[in-house]
């Protein structure tokens, strides 16, 4: 369900294009990511960074799209989080000496140093590739095939990267089995 919750901007965002156009699935992103923080400020009080960041970028990318009718703006917007999210992650590293990947998923798994560098640089450079692979479909094919690459390539090499990832640290993470028959 969070993942679900995650992408509710992107899912409405394609349904507003293919029944509308680009203008409307715009105004619809932009909604649907104020009416996603304002759901999670009521229920929480709080509401994670990388949401406010998605928020600020939608509302200017969006806004300039909107105001100045042209969609090349909208079709910035993922590469400009993406080279974000990217470039927090390598000078949070490089700069201060924090894994913010580390920082997320410690409480969950524990890893040796040189994982959680290898996995951090994998973020990053996943984050790059993905700003890259975004201007090229953008700026290479219909708007059409872009926003059907926003919604199903995207998250489709997300969902891949992850699964990679989780192969990768399942070799990494130590089960311990308890024989319940002695003691």
């Amino acid at each position: 369900m969070k993942f679900l919750f995650d992408i509710f901007p992107v899912i409405l965002f394609f349904i507003a294009f293919k029944v509308f156009d680009i203008y409307v699935a715009t105004a619809v992103a932009m909604a649907a990511t104020a009416v996603q923080i304002a759901w999670v400020w009521m229920r929480r009080r709080k509401v994670d960074n990388m949401l406010w960041v998605s928020l600020a970028v939608i509302m200017v990318f969006g806004g300039a799209t909107l105001f100045l009718q042209d969609e090349v703006f909208i079709k910035w917007k993922p590469t400009v989080l993406y080279w974000l999210f990217a470039t927090v992650l390598a000078v949070a590293d490089l700069a201060f000496g924090k894994n913010l990947i580390r920082a997320m998923m410690e409480h969950q798994v524990s890893l040796p140093g040189p994982v959680w560098s290898r996995l951090n640089l994998s973020w990053i450079a996943f984050f790059a590739l993905m700003g890259v692979l975004n201007l090229y479909v953008a700026f290479s094919f219909s708007t059409d095939t872009w926003v059907n690459f926003k919604l199903f390539g995207g998250m489709g090499l997300m969902l891949v990267f992850v699964v990679l990832q989780a192969l990768m640290l399942s070799r990494h993470i130590d089960e311990k089995v308890e024989d319940k028959g002695t003691k």
